[in-house]
């Protein structure tokens, strides 16, 4: 009896993602995206990108670096999507927004600024960027902007 309970209760998870209509998951895409921030983001190079974040935690982090509230882990981390985003369209990627998160130190091979990731995106993946991970080291969020 002991091996049916976790046997149903894994049945009944599959059956209710089963039953997710596409219109309550874009329900759910929808009620993320209200809740979703974007922010203005520059490296060394003086060039700029927008991200998207929706983790209200993630938010407010991004907030209180722009206010000055907290300079802990002030540049930006995140798996990247080699594809334009309808609010980062000046370049050919955009950071996954449930990935991004913020950090003090990272490792070399995910370090790279902004132009180079565009001139370099077809070798991203691989040995450059791998797992298309990303962490401009001279990262920071210059200013909350509107939605897009």
């Amino acid at each position: 009896m002991r091996r049916a309970i976790p046997k149903t209760a894994a049945l009944a998870a599959v059956a209710m993602l089963a039953l997710t209509t596409p219109a309550q998951a874009q329900g759910q895409e929808r009620a993320q995206d209200q809740q979703a921030a974007y922010f203005e983001y520059t490296d060394i190079t003086r060039a700029t990108g927008v991200l998207k974040l929706t983790d209200p935690v993630k938010i407010q982090h991004a907030r209180d670096l722009l206010s000055g509230e907290t300079t802990e882990k002030p540049h930006i981390v995140g798996r990247i999507v080699p594809r334009s985003a309808p609010y980062n369209p000046r370049w050919s990627y955009h950071y996954n927004p449930s990935t991004v998160d913020f950090f003090d130190i990272a490792i070399e091979v995910c370090d790279a600024t902004i132009p180079y990731v565009e001139d370099h995106l077809d070798e991203a993946g691989g040995s450059f960027l791998p797992g298309y991970i990303w962490c401009p080291w001279t990262s920071r969020l210059t200013r909350e902007i509107p939605v897009p």
